[in-house]
């Protein structure tokens, strides 16, 4: 299985130690679920922002009022 080496600061390694403790895990089982909880936060950003412009249009002819004036048809925007 492959492992990684992280170095920390002793002020990072502190604050890092104290999150662990506050969660109730191993350092180990902490910066492991960082890591892993960041890559499915990050897919699911990406697959939120696709649905979301698959449906921008639709939105934006069904609501027109609601698109922000910098993407309006209206030539300037108030200021």
């Amino acid at each position: 299985m492959p492992s990684l080496n992280v170095s920390f600061t002793d002020k990072e390694f502190e604050g890092v130690r104290a999150a662990a403790a506050a969660a109730g895990k191993s350092l180990k089982q902490y910066v492991h679920d960082l890591g892993v909880r960041e890559a499915e936060r990050k897919q699911f950003i990406v697959g939120a922002s696709e649905w979301a412009e698959k449906l921008r249009s639709e939105f934006d002819e069904d609501r027109p009022q609601e698109v922000p004036p910098s993407e309006r048809n209206e030539g300037s925007t108030a200021a």
